[in-house]
C-alpha cells in the first residue's frame, strides 16, 4: 500500500507563537555560540534559531517529523519568529554537533526561578522543599550506537529529572545513555536544603548518606529484605494510621557490612497501600528517612507525592511529543530534551501557578487539536482572574 503523503503545513495550522515572547530574549544570548570556527561567516542557522525551531515543534502536534519541521521553516510567519530562513536537513543535522547543549541549562534555571513559589497548606508545610527524582527511557534508533541500553538492537536515551513537587516544575535535568546509573546522576546533582523523595531503584545506602552529607534529606523506599536494629518504636497516631502507617521505627539501618555507610540513626516507616499481593498478603511499603522530626503521616504523604514526576514524564512524552527523537547524536538529544523542558516551563509561567487537573486537560485538548488557542487563552484568563480575586 502506498504511503499517504501529508498535505503541506500552512501558517494558520501552527500555534504557540505567543510563548516565544518570553523566551526569545533569553535564547538571543546564544546567537553567537558555536560560531568561532565560522571564519567565512557563512553560517545560516544559529543556536537561538535552532532552539526556536525545536520549540515550534513541541508547541505544534501537527509537526510529527523532522521533515514537517523543516517544511514549516519555509513559512514567512515562522521565519519572522525564529529569525532564520529555510533550514535544510544538512544544516539541522550539523547543528547537533555545533551547539553545546549545556548552554541551555542556565535558561532552564532562569525560567524555573521565575515560576511563582507555592505556599502549601499549613498541615504539610514541612514538605515545601520536596523534590521527586526519577529517570525515564526515550527509545532510540538502532543506528544511534552511543545510546547503549540492552544490546546493539535495543538503544535508548534516559532522562533524569528533579521535579519540584509543589510548584509542579522540573528543576534539574540530565540525559545519559539508556543504562546510565540513576543513583550516580542523583549523586552528581545533589543540592543543599532539599527533601528528596526517591523510589526503590535508588535504595543505595551510601547514596542516602551522601544526601545527608550534602545537607539535604530524603524519603526513600527500601527493599523488602532490608534489615535493621530497632532503637525505638514510636506510637502510631490515629492520623498516621488513617494514612496507612502501621509502624514507625527509629533504627540503625543495615547489617554489619552495609550499616557502615550511616553516621546516624534513621527511621523506617511501614505503610500499608491497601492493595493485596499475589500471595494474598497486604502490600506494605518500607520507607526510610533521616527526618526524625516529620510526622509519620507526612512521610507517607511525601512518598505519594513522588507520583508527580511520573505524571511529568507522561506529559513530556505523550503530550509534548518527547517520545519521538528528531535528533540522533548524544548532544542533539540533550538539546531536544532541554528545549522540551523549556517549553514546559513556559507553559507553567503562562498559567501563573501549578496547573490543576482541568488546566492539564485543556493543554492536552489544545495540543491534540481539540481545543482552539482562543479556548485555551480564555481558560487561562479565568485562572488569572481567580488569582487576582484571591490576592
Amino acid at each position: 500500500m502506498a504511503r499517504k503523503t501529508r498535505p503541506p503545513v500552512k501558517a494558520n495550522d501552527l500555534r504557540g507563537f505567543k510563548y516565544f515572547d518570553m523566551v526569545l530574549p533569553l535564547l538571543a544570548r546564544l546567537h553567537q555560540a558555536g560560531t568561532t570556527d565560522d571564519k567565512a561567516h557563512s553560517r545560516r542557522l544559529f543556536y537561538d534559531q535552532y532552539a526556536a525551531l525545536l520549540l515550534l515543534y513541541f508547541f505544534n502536534p501537527i509537526l510529527t517529523s523532522l521533515n514537517g519541521l523543516l517544511q514549516a521553516s519555509e513559512l514567512d510567519k515562522v521565519r519572522q519568529v525564529t529569525g532564520c530562513g529555510h533550514v535544510s536537513k544538512g544544516s539541522f543535522s550539523e547543528a547537533q554537533g555545533v551547539f553545546e547543549a549545556s548552554l541551555l541549562e542556565g535558561i532552564i534555571a532562569e525560567l524555573a526561578e521565575q515560576v511563582a513559589p507555592v505556599s502549601p497548606p499549613q498541615e504539610w508545610a514541612a514538605l515545601k522543599d520536596l523534590v521527586a527524582v526519577d529517570g525515564s527511557l526515550l527509545p532510540a534508533l538502532p543506528r544511534m550506537a552511543w545510546a547503549l541500553w540492552l544490546d546493539e538492537q535495543h538503544t535508548a536515551a534516559k532522562i533524569h529529572v528533579h521535579f519540584e513537587v509543589l510548584r509542579g516544575i522540573p528543576q534539574r535535568v540530565s540525559v545519559t545513555v539508556g543504562n546510565g546509573s540513576e543513583t550516580e546522576q542523583l549523586r552528581r546533582q545533589l543540592q543543599p536544603g532539599r527533601l528528596y523523595v526517591i523510589d526503590r531503584g535508588y535504595a543505595e545506602y551510601q547514596l542516602f548518606q551522601d544526601i545527608i552529607d550534602a545537607k539535604s534529606s530524603f524519603i526513600g523506599r527500601i527493599r523488602d529484605n532490608a534489615v535493621w536494629e530497632v532503637v525505638e518504636e514510636r506510637p502510631v497516631s490515629a492520623k498516621a494510621w488513617a494514612a496507612g502507617v502501621r509502624r514507625d521505627l527509629v533504627v540503625w539501618l543495615g547489617c554489619e557490612q552495609s550499616g557502615k555507610a550511616f553516621k546516624q540513626k534513621l527511621r523506617v516507616i511501614e505503610v500499608a497501600t491497601g492493595k493485596t499481593l499475589a500471595n494474598g498478603k497486604p502490600e506494605v511499603l518500607l520507607l526510610a528517612t533521616d527526618r526524625l522530626d516529620l510526622e509519620a503521616d507526612l512521610v507517607a504523604l511525601g512518598y505519594r507525592f513522588r507520583w508527580g514526576v511520573e505524571l511529568f514524564f507522561r506529559w513530556l512524552k505523550r503530550i509534548l511529543g518527547m517520545r519521538h527523537l528528531i535528533a540522533e547524536s548524544a548532544n542533539g538529544v540533550r538539546i531536544q530534551v532541554y528545549v522540551a523542558i523549556i517549553a514546559s516551563l513556559l507553559l507553567s509561567l503562562w498559567v501563573g501557578k501549578k496547573p490543576t487537573k482541568r488546566t492539564y486537560e485543556m493543554f492536552c485538548f489544545f495540543f491534540a487539536g481539540w481545543a482552539s488557542e482562543q479556548e485555551l487563552i480564555a481558560h487561562i484568563g479565568k485562572l488569572h482572574q481567580q488569582k487576582e480575586d484571591s490576592s
